[in-house]
């Protein structure tokens, strides 16, 4: 992880973000999903990770509830990017046409934040 702490291996389990999206209906203008945590916390992703296969709200993790620590009740799980996209304690989802940079992005993190191009801070793989 960006932050030197990673735990591999995790086996997540709950709904497919694809599930969300057909529920939801977004407007086709929708290009970013804004995820809404506890205290006010924002990550952005571009929509075309979320619809990907292994993106999902996750209720559980190495077949055990979520605990407080890792995200309890829900969390969203988008495996291909840095783990800070995958935001804890969801509260609600948006779906917007404009990117809003999230809390880490503010901060100094790159807005994808993909690792396979190692995109951790801003100006990274830009």
């Amino acid at each position: 992880c960006v932050t030197t702490w990673s735990r591999l291996d995790q086996r997540w389990e709950g709904i497919p973000f694809s599930k969300i999206v057909e529920l939801a209906k977004p407007k086709p203008e929708a290009k970013f999903v804004i995820a809404h945590s506890e205290y006010g916390f924002t990550a952005n992703t571009p929509i075309e990770f979320c619809m990907r296969d292994d993106c999902l709200i996750a209720l559980r993790a190495n077949g055990e509830p979520l605990t407080p620590e890792h995200g309890y009740p829900v969390r969203l799980v988008v495996p291909r990017l840095y783990a800070w996209k995958s935001a804890k304690w969801l509260r609600g989802i948006e779906f917007s046409a404009v990117d809003k940079p999230g809390f880490w992005e503010r901060n100094g993190y790159n807005n994808r934040g993909d690792p396979w191009k190692e995109e951790r801070y801003w100006g990274d793989g830009d």
